[in-house]
């Protein structure tokens, strides 16, 4: 059972949330909080598994949030929920630590999924949310506390680039022809050399540098 935390200042929006996720097994909504502030103190009481956040809210905005609920709780995944369709703020929001961005539009599968895959620790990003982050690429920008992008080895731009297409790390191992701890290894080494902790925060950083392929 995936427990499930609602971040939004939209009453609607949470109701309409509520009556999705309960449709679907293996979901418990277990709270639901007006702004990010009491988005944090739910989380410390109900520690859920994902969080549905929105990134504008008052009195404390999603991405401050997010921000504290890494720093604090990283085991809680977070999706960005969110109606803006800004690349800033989902770039930002990415890199401190989400594991997904949809927007509210999105359709009811996409929305499972994301949640299931936030709730395994992986990343799963739609294409067309993929695609504006390879467009925002600046192969020369040197900003920021990770490595030049030619710091990666082979096999770890490899492993990236099947991350940032939403693979597990079974199903990179099985394609790559290694273990599931070597990809794990390498994912270490690239969060390392990328100065993040997430596989989403990995994705954000290496799209801002030019480092995977559109």
């Amino acid at each position: 059972m995936i427990r499930i935390l609602i971040a939004d200042d939209h009453l609607i929006i949470r109701q309409g949330l509520r009556l999705i996720l309960e449709t679907e097994p293996g979901f418990e909504l277990v709270g639901e909080a007006s702004d990010g502030s009491q988005a944090l103190e739910l989380c410390r009481k109900l520690k859920p598994d994902v969080v549905l956040m929105d990134l504008r809210m008052p009195n404390m905005d999603g991405l401050t949030a997010i921000q504290r609920l890494h720093a604090e709780m990283p085991q809680i995944a977070v999706v960005i929920l969110t109606t803006f369709n800004e690349d800033d703020l989902m770039l930002r929001g990415l890199q401190s630590g989400a594991r997904g961005y949809l927007l509210k539009d999105t359709d009811r599968s996409a929305l499972f999924d994301t949640i299931r895959a936030a709730a395994r620790g992986e990343t799963l990003l739609k294409p067309e949310i993929m695609a504006r982050l390879l467009s925002l690429t600046s192969p020369a920008s040197s900003g920021g506390t990770g490595a030049e992008p030619l710091s990666l080895t082979e096999r770890e731009q490899e492993v990236l680039e099947s991350v940032a297409r939403g693979e597990r790390s079974k199903e990179i191992a099985s394609h790559l022809g290694i273990s599931e701890r070597t990809v794990k290894a390498h994912l270490a080494s690239i969060y390392s050399k990328l100065g993040v902790d997430s596989r989403a925060a990995a994705i954000a950083i290496a799209a801002q540098r030019g480092m995977l392929k559109g």
